[in-house]
């Protein structure tokens, strides 16, 4: 993106914000407000991603961007910071954690370079006043994604589970809790589905498998199978119309079987 194109969106959002020629929605906007669609516009980033869309990628990108420089326009209308803040904020971060990368310097090798990560974050953490290692993990972020970087907190420190099978037999301990807890009150069952949840991830980290990505990939094969059997119900010539619920399952189980063989 050259310059001008540059300035020339950040002088339309600056239009969009102003009081007398402005848009009635844009000036109406605050920080919170745009929040929800800011993460609208990552999701549906995301989504060109998986789709490997690379037109709708383009798009989702700037509407991206565009929510971005939005938020930044409002900071500066507080005199908090602006646009350029932003750019010299991650300009400054990644040289910081990438010493590598500036003008003159030496190749880093691979331990050094996780080395000066580790230094990096933990400097990092301490400016912003962090008193636990766990600070600075957004309670904002979705389940998933908290708890893996909650976990990884803990891998840093050599707590967390690297061994599969060892993170496998303290999912299974789970299970078994969950089943114990059937008949209990409603918190404990929440209680111990949330244990064996979190045991399911530290699994995923030790395999190296992105859980969330698994679980997409897992949704898309049911929603595979279950077009499968509309498709092989429609095709069904059954007294009553509908088959009964014992041949509907049979069906649906047959698909699911057949799919794994795949």
């Amino acid at each position: 993106m050259s310059e001008a194109r540059l300035s020339y969106l950040l002088d339309l959002m600056r239009r969009l914000r102003d009081p007398q020629q402005g848009g009635e929605w844009e000036r109406a906007q605050t920080l919170s407000t745009l929040a929800p669609y800011a993460l609208e516009e990552v999701y549906e980033v995301v989504a060109a991603i998986e789709e490997q869309d690379l037109p709708a990628l383009c798009d989702e990108l700037g509407d991206l961007l565009l929510q971005i420089i939005f938020q930044a326009q409002l900071a500066a209308e507080m005199q908090a910071f602006d646009f350029a803040d932003v750019v010299a904020a991650i300009v400054a971060k990644l040289e910081r954690r990438h010493p590598g990368l500036r003008p003159g310097a030496s190749p880093l090798s691979a331990a050094e370079v996780d080395a000066h990560w580790q230094k990096v974050k933990q400097e990092e953490r301490q400016r912003a006043g962090h008193a636990s290692h766990l600070d600075g993990i957004a309670q904002t972020l979705p389940a998933v994604l908290r708890s893996r970087k909650l976990q990884a907190r803990a891998a840093s420190l050599g707590l967390s589970e690297k061994d599969p099978l060892s993170a496998l037999t303290d999912l299974r301990a789970h299970l078994d809790t969950l089943q114990a807890q059937l008949l209990a009150s409603r918190a404990q069952q929440e209680e111990a589905l949330g244990d064996l949840y979190f045991s399911f991830l530290t699994l995923s980290e030790s395999l190296a498998v992105d859980p969330e990505q698994a679980l997409r990939a897992a949704n898309a094969r049911f929603t595979r199978d279950f077009h499968a059997f509309e498709a092989r119900l429609a095709n069904l010539h059954s007294d009553p119309p509908v088959p009964p619920l014992a041949q509907l399952r049979s069906l649906w189980h047959s698909i699911r079987a057949a799919s794994k063989l795949r």
